[in-house]
């Protein structure tokens, strides 16, 4: 493994490229903000609206795709308040116990907004299926609802002619991953590698009737050519901590006193249930870098820590995976703890990992010390 100078990113991230220097693409792209004339992207985003504003009252402007998360709040808070749109909020619903404060995010973002909301709710008995298998086979546990994620929006963007669809950040060009270009154009979104495409035949193969898996193949070129999906991140410049400040203010909840998760280093980013988190952890076994690195080189890129201080938390943090993201993944599957660790286990890239005298996962000692002081 190899790791930025800057951050904390590893060259395993999939699809994430360094400079000469051993620099990784997210901390140049950040550089690159510096030099925007953010006023003027602003000025793009008030005309952008102003082409699909609708005249007629009650009518919808635009599509937001939400979570309820602190994100969700401020994408709404500026399409509706700055802006003067009239969105119309979609959001996905996963399988997992909900958190406290999940519940009351969502019911949050519309009181505080004045929004409708569409939830849609995937088919649970595929999920079940489709989620233990792609477990097992890929180490991708979430493949299901995160794909319904991706294509749910475009397809009721385009049932509903609402061409203007608006997601938060672009995270090829944020974080490093396919298509790391700065565009305003989230149209190629759904193939930016998050949840590939599989055969659909091979889900059959695993159990689940063909017309049980409706949505899940990425939509036409036709269909996608009628929308204008964009990324927030391409007009206003992406600080999910500010973000978090600011949903606060407009009554967004932390999990501050509900759950102080093992495997994080805060408590506001991706807190709406606890099964659902195992999908991004799931890039530990598989590539030795997880939640920790992913915000401890978010944050070092935002000033809040020094590199040495995101290194120690992704030591401490990393590999920690909660139980309750366990627990309640294995609930929903019917999976027994035992035959989870049993696959997990076999998942490992043992070019990455050795297991230790207390039959511990770990990186190898290499990987750590490559990680604390990086060699290009």
């Amino acid at each position: 493994m190899k790791f930025c100078k800057k951050c904390i990113m590893p060259d395993t991230r999939p699809h994430i490229s360094f400079d000469k220097d051993g620099v990784c693409i997210a901390c140049q792209n950040n550089e690159k903000k510096k030099s925007v004339d953010w006023d003027l992207r602003y000025k793009e985003l008030e005309k952008l609206c102003d082409k699909y504003r609708r005249k007629e009252n009650g009518v919808y402007d635009c599509i937001i795709a939400v979570s309820g998360g602190k994100d969700s709040h401020y994408q709404v808070h500026v399409m509706k308040e700055q802006m003067g749109m009239n969105p119309l909020l979609i959001t996905v619903e996963d399988f997992f116990t909900m958190t406290e404060a999940g519940k009351h995010n969502i019911q949050n973002i519309s009181e505080a907004f004045g929004c409708n909301i569409i939830s849609f709710k995937p088919n649970r008995r595929a999920a079940k299926v489709i989620s233990r298998y792609m477990f097992e086979k890929y180490g991708r546990p979430l493949w299901y609802v995160d794909r319904l994620l991706y294509t749910v929006p475009l397809y009721y963007a385009a049932a509903l002619n609402i061409p203007l669809l608006v997601y938060g950040e672009n995270v090829s060009y944020e974080y490093g991953g396919i298509n790391d270009i700065e565009t305003y154009s989230a149209r190629e979104q759904v193939f930016n590698g998050v949840a590939p495409d599989v055969d659909l035949e091979e889900l059959v193969e695993a159990g689940v009737p063909r017309d049980e898996l409706t949505y899940l193949e990425a939509p036409s070129r036709v269909l996608l050519e009628k929308l204008d999906p964009i990324y927030m991140s391409y007009f206003l410049e992406w600080n999910s901590v500010r973000n978090y400040e600011f949903a606060k203010r407009r009554g967004f909840k932390d999990l501050t006193h509900e759950w102080d998760r093992t495997n994080h280093i805060e408590n506001f980013n991706q807190i709406d249930s606890y099964g659902y988190l195992l999908n991004a952890w799931m890039k530990f076994p598989k590539y030795g870098h997880a939640y920790a690195t992913d915000y401890g080189a978010r944050w070092v890129r935002y000033g809040l820590l020094t590199r040495e201080e995101a290194v120690k938390l992704a030591e401490e943090r990393d590999h920690a995976v909660d139980p309750k993201i366990i627990e309640d993944f294995c609930n929903f599957t019917g999976m027994t703890i035992e035959e989870f660790y049993n696959a997990l286990d076999k998942l490992y890239n043992k070019d990455l990992f050795e297991v230790n005298a207390l039959g511990q996962w770990r990186l190898k000692q290499e990987n750590i010390e490559e990680r604390r002081n990086p060699h290009w």
